[in-house]
């Protein structure tokens, strides 16, 4: 900074129910998961799930391998998304539980999303993540 005060609006704190709005407008996210001493960040496409039973919730296809195995060991996750444009920039992060989907109603639930997979290969698992906290903050740039 060249010594003047920063002019700018101080950062804000999201709601709630923006943080969801930027979560779904997101066209992917990141998850974060910690097995054998480690810190793991993958990216994943996620739909959000508004009639779930347990909604909001996020839901992502994944393969089997090292993710969902880490998942299935340390089920606590971290979730983050984020953008900006010229004017500003956005941060949000879910914090929450995640659990492969088993029963068939709640697979054929998960399909109805649309979640597509921009990696090639098969992702023929289903996660779903229960937030336990959800937060946000957006500043101008």
């Amino acid at each position: 900074m060249d010594g003047q005060d920063d002019v700018r609006p101080p950062t804000q704190q999201l709601s709630e129910e923006e943080c969801w709005k930027r979560i779904e407008a997101a066209p992917f996210g990141r998850i974060a998961v910690f097995a054998a001493g480690e810190v793991d960040i993958f990216p994943i496409n996620h739909m959000v799930d508004r009639d779930g039973p347990d909604a909001p919730a996020l839901v992502f296809r994944t393969a089997a391998g090292t993710k969902l195995l880490e998942l299935t060991i340390h089920s606590h996750i971290a979730f983050e998304v984020d953008g900006y444009t010229d004017a500003d920039a956005f941060s949000v992060v879910v914090k929450g539980e995640a659990r492969q989907l088993e029963r068939q109603s709640e697979i054929e639930h998960a399909e109805t999303l649309g979640v597509h997979p921009w990696a090639p290969e098969e992702k023929d698992r289903w996660v779903r993540i229960q937030p336990t906290e959800v937060r946000g903050r957006e500043f101008q740039r």
